[in-house]
């Protein structure tokens, strides 16, 4: 049994409110260098790992004719420095957005990026509980290692804006670590992890449908498992 406290829903495990929920995230990410160790938490050797594994998913959607991706427009959602930007969405779309909360991510992302950073058209400093994407403008909205950052419902709404967000045949991908069971806190960076039970009902509410579900794999055995979910 796991030590931490495990909950039903995301908002049984919020001890405080949520905008201290929110700040204490904020606060966190401020502290955390601008590389891509810090961006993945001390993990930044399974970085490639990790790509490999979305291109592979990703591409099964894109291309051209009925019921297939676009590759014109793509939003990567708690981009941090661009990691996936860079390495994932830049190579395979014309153009990339990015949102994060941290402003010294995204100022580092212009450089982190380099000569493809002409790709970028924009850059947002906004929490993903307050953003709103323009309405049809991505094929696909990249959303990763982040949905722990945002309560249920906070979660679901986000969700109903991208779908907004969408063009035709366009993409939710999320991915992110999956718990056991239960949702389990996270006081350091303050935020959580569902388990996929709960992962799929937020889904449904939000309206949307899992087209595709994989585990990544190859991922080091200590962490949690990480699954990827394209939603339409």
């Amino acid at each position: 049994m796991n030590d931490f406290m495990s909950c039903t829903k995301m908002e049984d495990c919020l001890i405080e409110d949520q905008t201290t929920f929110y700040s204490k995230a904020e606060h966190y990410w401020k502290e955390v260098p601008p590389t891509v160790d810090g961006m993945l938490g001390g993990y930044g050797s399974i970085s490639s790992i990790d790509i490999n594994g979305s291109k592979k998913f990703l591409q099964k959607f894109l291309g051209e004719g009925q019921g297939k991706t676009g590759t014109g427009c793509a939003l990567d959602c708690g981009a941090g420095i661009g990691r996936i930007t860079k390495r994932l969405l830049l190579p395979l779309f014309h153009t990339v957005d990015l949102v994060d909360v941290t402003q010294e991510f995204l100022d580092k992302a212009r450089s982190y990026l380099g000569e493809e950073a002409k790709q970028v058209e924009n850059y947002f400093c906004c929490g993903l509980q307050d953003f709103q994407p323009q309405a049809e403008r991505y094929d696909v909205i990249w959303i990763q290692w982040v949905i722990g950052h945002l309560t249920d419902d906070h979660l679901v709404e986000f969700l109903r804006r991208c779908r907004s967000g969408l063009r035709p045949d366009g993409l939710i991908v999320v991915k992110d670590n999956v718990a056991f069971e239960g949702v389990i806190p996270d006081d350091v960076d303050s935020s959580v992890c569902r388990d996929l039970n709960l992962l799929h009902r937020l889904v449904a509410r939000a309206g949307l449908n899992i087209i595709c579900e994989e585990q990544q794999q190859n991922f080091p055995e200590e962490i949690y498992q990480v699954h990827t979910l394209a939603l339409r």
